[in-house]
């Protein structure tokens, strides 16, 4: 049996959670909470759990700061927060803070069950719909460009008089006013320069050309 603590200060969402919980043969639920000052006090008590379900939002202490005060101070309570909030920043803070899970309030009751025993289990998860969203952006990301291309390509010293005053932060008139050319010859130069290198655009361009020492 894994006994849990439940925090969530909506009754309606903690009454449903409860139901959930209540379907499986492998869940008691220990105490509920409003807030964490609540869990804190339960446990200073001498309350004894598995697991902290816990949301993020609450009144007196939140979800974060709890999980926070949970993993210093209640080592063998395993936090696993299910909340709303579905930006990446919230996921890194609390495991951070040193949950073990995340899961947004629209998980499955079967998902919500697999992660509980998963964490019971010593794992660590997150959800299935913020792992695909993570996969699909980093999926998204374009490939880095190998800096051996920067380094194999073959500059021409205008090209390299040209890159430094990019770096330097000179717009194209201001370099072909340094140069004494046409403003259309600088543009071509940096095209040159970006087609060379394989860089997706000028400060990448720039960031190649400082990692391999063509440019101060």
């Amino acid at each position: 049996m894994i006994n849990i603590i439940l925090a969530e200060d909506h009754n309606i969402v903690r009454d449903g959670l409860k139901s959930v919980l209540h379907d499986g043969q492998d869940f008691a639920i220990v105490a509920e909470a409003r807030n964490g000052k609540e869990v804190i006090d339960f446990l200073e008590s001498g309350g004894q759990a598995d697991i902290l379900l816990t949301d993020m939002t609450m009144p007196v202490m939140g979800g974060l700061e709890l999980t926070e005060k949970v993993t210093q101070s209640y080592a063998s309570v395993s936090v696993v927060v299910l909340s709303a909030l579905d930006h990446e920043k919230y996921v890194m803070q609390v495991f951070k803070a040193g949950a073990a899970a995340y899961l947004l309030k629209s998980v499955s009751t079967e998902e919500l069950h697999f992660a509980i025993k998963h964490v019971q289990a010593n794992g660590k998860y997150i959800c299935s719909e913020l792992t695909m969203r993570f996969l699909e952006r980093m999926m998204a990301m374009p490939e880095p460009v190998p800096l051996e291309m920067a380094a194999d390509a073959q500059f021409t010293s205008r090209e390299i008089e040209v890159l430094q005053l990019i770096a330097d932060g000179y717009t194209n008139q201001e370099i072909a006013d340094t140069l004494f050319t046409s403003k259309r010859t600088v543009e071509g130069h940096r095209q040159a320069l970006i087609d060379k290198t394989g860089a997706r655009n000028t400060p990448a361009l720039i960031k190649l050309a400082l990692l391999n020492g063509m440019i101060s």
